[in-house]
């Protein structure tokens, strides 16, 4: 008796919880998520999500993404807030504003975007402490 529960709680604690938005499905609305995403079809919102977003070839946003990382296959419009990598294939078309840690892009990607980036900033003077600096326009 006590066997079954164990086993049936372990079946149940070890599954790994990815959502589907297939191809041919469009979804209108926000969409909140604790696990990964991979969007083959279309969704015009917003997506918060605590886990890796995919979206293929065929695969479409339009609105608001805040998340951890992202893999792009397919076409981004919007406001992309990740605290992770943003990894674009060459296939990938994002346009829009776009704040990340970690930006990977590889060549044939479309990336018009308004970019910040942030994390660690690195010294680039060789080591050497640099004095205050002013932005002028």
């Amino acid at each position: 008796m006590f066997s079954e529960n164990k086993k049936e709680k372990k079946m149940t604690e070890g599954t790994n919880s990815q959502n589907i938005i297939s191809q041919g499905t469009k979804l209108v609305g926000d969409l909140i998520s604790e696990g990964d995403m991979r969007i083959d079809g279309i969704i015009e919102g917003n997506i918060t999500t605590k886990g890796k977003v995919v979206v293929g070839k065929g695969g479409f946003v339009k609105g608001t993404l805040q998340g951890t990382d992202a893999y792009f296959e397919g076409k981004f419009s919007g406001k992309l807030a990740l605290t992770g990598t943003l990894t674009l294939k060459n296939s990938a078309v994002i346009e829009g504003e776009v704040s990340v840690a970690k930006l990977a892009v590889e060549p044939g990607a479309a990336f018009n975007v308004t970019c910040l980036m942030k994390g660690s900033v690195k010294e680039i003077n060789s080591g050497q402490q640099s004095k205050s600096a002013e932005k002028t326009a």
